[in-house]
């Protein structure tokens, strides 16, 4: 999640620059579908990717509980602490999240795709 600076919508722009670069910067080699290879595609991105503006803090809450079990829930982490991109390590440091949230034990919901 970002927040971008005041009186800037420019969120399509920001976030195909980001792409942009991260994808020239790695190797090319992951196989790729017909389309994507006639489209000029990178297999590393998810098409299905969409902007949402955050309503309140329960939708922010909503989130950042996705974001933090994603890797989670695909068999990525054990542990939502696990993961070594997450902020989750930051945020349970901050009392937002108690240490072992998504551990192994924990029977937490199916968060949307």
């Amino acid at each position: 999640m970002w927040t971008l600076p005041d009186g800037d919508d420019n969120y399509r722009s920001r976030w195909q620059a980001i792409k942009l670069l991260f994808s020239r910067g790695i190797a090319k080699g992951e196989l790729l579908s017909a389309s994507r290879a006639k489209r000029g595609e990178r297999g590393i991105w998810q098409r299905r990717c969409w902007e949402h503006t955050i309503r309140d803090d329960r939708d922010y809450a909503a989130h950042m509980d996705y974001i933090h079990f994603n890797p989670v829930k695909h068999g990525l982490a054990a542990n939502a602490a696990d993961w070594p991109y997450s902020t989750f390590r930051r945020c349970a440091a901050n009392g937002q999240y108690p240490a072992d949230w998504a551990g192994p034990d924990d029977k937490i919901a199916n968060w949307g795709e």
